[in-house]
């Protein structure tokens, strides 16, 4: 059983990451045009789709890591690296900025069919961060039990996702470009410190390693 402490700091990790707020107002740029109902479907679609993702990462993560030849301490420090830059991207406004371009791109090459599929689902909310952050976060999380807590996690964070894309349109309105930036600001800061908490693990065990206990 994982505990009360290691299910907070991967919840918080993955809300993070994720970013819910961050996305709502790219959703409502992205489902320009359709009614409630369509803007629902879609949500729901591409946080599915996500879901299944992350949960597949969550389970067989390391595996892949194994057979590519490298050590989860490793990719830890990797990781917290990638995450740290996420983080300073939401500080300094870049990411939204990405996630803006992003979207645009899909909608000149025609993909609003499949937009549930691309950007929805793939890079906007199952990015690389959070597809890291799940990799690492499955370390911590070794056995068969563990990992379902893991992935019960992911469902009440993707829950939480589902919900903002769901009510977009007010979550937008209620914040403001004031409330947005204040938000994204905080949670990169909470992000930079996760993440490099995430390095000192790596080297630590890293450390642990190739000098033995």
């Amino acid at each position: 059983m994982a505990t009360t402490a290691e299910l907070i700091n991967a919840f918080t990790t993955l809300l993070v990451t994720t970013d819910p707020p961050g996305l709502a107002p790219i959703f409502l740029g992205l489902t320009a045009g359709m009614n409630a109902a369509q803007r629902k479907q879609t949500a729901l679609r591409g946080t599915i789709i996500a879901f299944v993702i992350l949960s597949v990462f969550a389970v067989t993560g390391a595996g892949v890591l194994g057979v590519l030849g490298i050590s989860l301490p490793a990719f830890r420090i990797a990781g917290g690296f990638l995450l740290f830059f996420i983080a300073f991207e939401m500080v300094f406004e870049k990411r939204q900025e990405r996630k803006e371009k992003t979207s645009e791109l899909a909608i000149t090459k025609d993909h609003i069919q499949n937009l549930a599929v691309f950007p929805l689902a793939i890079p906007l909310i199952s990015g690389p961060g959070s597809i890291s952050a799940t990799i690492l976060l499955a370390g911590n999380f070794p056995t068969a039990l563990q990992r379902v807590q893991l992935i019960v996690v992911i469902a009440v964070v993707f829950a939480i996702i589902l919900a903002a894309l769901m009510i977009a349109d007010r979550i937008d309105r209620y914040l403001g470009q004031t409330g947005r930036a204040i938000l994204t600001r905080l949670l990169g800061v909470l992000l930079a410190a996760l993440a490099v908490q995430f390095v000192i693990d790596g080297i630590r065990a890293s450390m642990t390693v190739y000098t033995g206990p």
